[in-house]
């Protein structure tokens, strides 16, 4: 099974390497945005998006609303488990 986790991009940390840092969780990581970047979306102006994040990579852009969602339901499952 693949999960993508909702994270926020903090900082542009390579522009030229396509990596920056997402915060998920409370937790900063560095991802590679290699797959959300375009001519009409830069990596400059990706700071504040929220994106999935898998393996290292952020996967994908969603709204703000999807990663509230998307948190909560991770923390039910969390919690579920014990």
């Amino acid at each position: 099974m693949c999960l993508g986790i909702p994270g926020q991009i903090t900082e542009i940390t390579d522009i030229n390497q396509k990596l920056a840092t997402v915060n998920v969780g409370g937790v900063k990581r560095q991802v590679n945005i290699a797959c959300i970047v375009n001519e009409q979306h830069p990596a400059e102006s990706c700071v504040g998006d929220w994106v999935l994040v898998h393996v290292g990579f952020a996967m994908n852009r969603i709204n703000e609303k999807e990663a509230a969602e998307t948190l909560k339901l991770l923390e039910e499952l969390a919690e579920a488990m014990g």
